[in-house]
């Protein structure tokens, strides 16, 4: 027989399998069986319009115009954005570009400068 993990909320030994996750019932916490042999965190890759992987620090520049939402700005085609952040969630981009303030972006309107 298998041995099971421990429950790695508050470590019992007294985890057990319900369908496709782990439970336990000391604490009720739940987690996926797929994740139990997976520690490592996964760490999602954020690519550019091009395929380029992006990494906190880089330089991109825009490639199409994008309408700011909510005022009559655009931020223009060629803009250069010198030190990007990567985030989570549907714009993973988040910069600060000359004359228009800090904004998010989503990665499919930019390349790697």
């Amino acid at each position: 027989m298998s041995q099971l993990p421990k429950c790695p909320t508050c470590s019992s030994e007294y985890t057990y399998e319900d369908g496709e996750m782990y439970v336990c019932p000391e604490c009720a916490n739940e987690w996926p069986i797929a994740a139990a042999g997976e520690e490592a965190e996964t760490e999602t890759v954020v690519r550019d319009a091009f395929g380029n992987e992006l990494k906190a620090g880089d330089s991109i520049t825009v490639i199409k115009d994008l309408k700011i939402k909510g005022s009559s700005a655009v931020v223009k085609t060629g803009v250069k954005i010198k030190i990007i952040r990567l985030v989570s969630g549907d714009h993973d981009i988040d910069c600060r570009i000359d004359g228009v303030g800090a904004m998010q972006l989503k990665s499919e309107f930019v390349k790697k400068a």
